[in-house]
């Protein structure tokens, strides 16, 4: 089985409906993958613990607050939410989110501002013959971090202590596996277990985030 994919394709939109799926990466931390069908709406709700929004595929728009703020998402954007905020989504066209809900204890980049939707891509640069990395936010439990990939840099073969999954945002790469390199590029995904041995190699220029559960 090819381990590069893609959240539409685990989560395709449905006409007229609205569809979660639990992605099994972890219980502390709940990761959940949503569809919305064209023309759809979730209500706003809100939560005891601050949420992140990744648009996978798609667009929408995020209702915030007792007197909705709306604020439109596109791939590659993201929204931190605040504990105690009403957010509800609607989408004329179609929708595909990853949606993490986190632990209480948690430290933000400041970098990052909440109630408003950001390009992960544009958050982090590139370093001359480096790789450079950013922690979006973090607790005991789970981290989310941006990579960005000079042209010739690597990662030499590893182990990570959590299950994971890359989110391709630029350019391409080439992932070993356990042995078996898998080409992957923006827009796409990865996904490795708690202690899969595995390396990153950039094809040029390459940008990345990482979801990484230590449960």
């Amino acid at each position: 089985m090819n381990p590069v994919f893609t959240i539409e394709n685990i989560r395709p939109i449905r006409d007229g409906m609205t569809v979660s799926r639990d992605s099994r990466l972890g219980t502390v931390n709940k990761i959940t993958y949503f569809s919305m069908g064209a023309g759809t709406s979730i209500s706003q709700e809100s939560y005891d613990r601050m949420t992140m929004y990744i648009t996978d595929a798609g667009s929408g728009t995020f209702l915030l607050g007792e007197e909705p703020k709306n604020v439109f998402a596109t791939p590659g954007t993201a929204l931190i939410v605040p504990e105690k905020t009403l957010c509800g989504m609607q989408t004329e066209n179609g929708l595909v989110y990853t949606g993490i809900i986190f632990e209480k204890e948690n430290i933000m980049n400041a970098n990052v501002k909440t109630n408003e939707v950001f390009a992960l891509k544009d958050l982090i640069s590139y370093e001359e013959g480096s790789i450079a990395n950013m922690d979006v936010a973090s607790n005991p439990s789970m981290k989310y971090v941006l990579m960005a990939f000079d042209e010739g840099t690597g990662l030499t073969p590893h182990r990570a202590p959590g299950n994971a999954i890359v989110f391709a945002l630029e350019g391409k790469a080439t992932i070993g596996y356990e042995g078996i390199d898998y080409e992957i590029s923006a827009g796409e995904c990865f996904r490795f277990e708690k202690n899969g041995l595995h390396s990153v190699t950039a094809n040029g220029r390459f940008k990345m985030a990482l979801l990484l559960v230590l449960e």
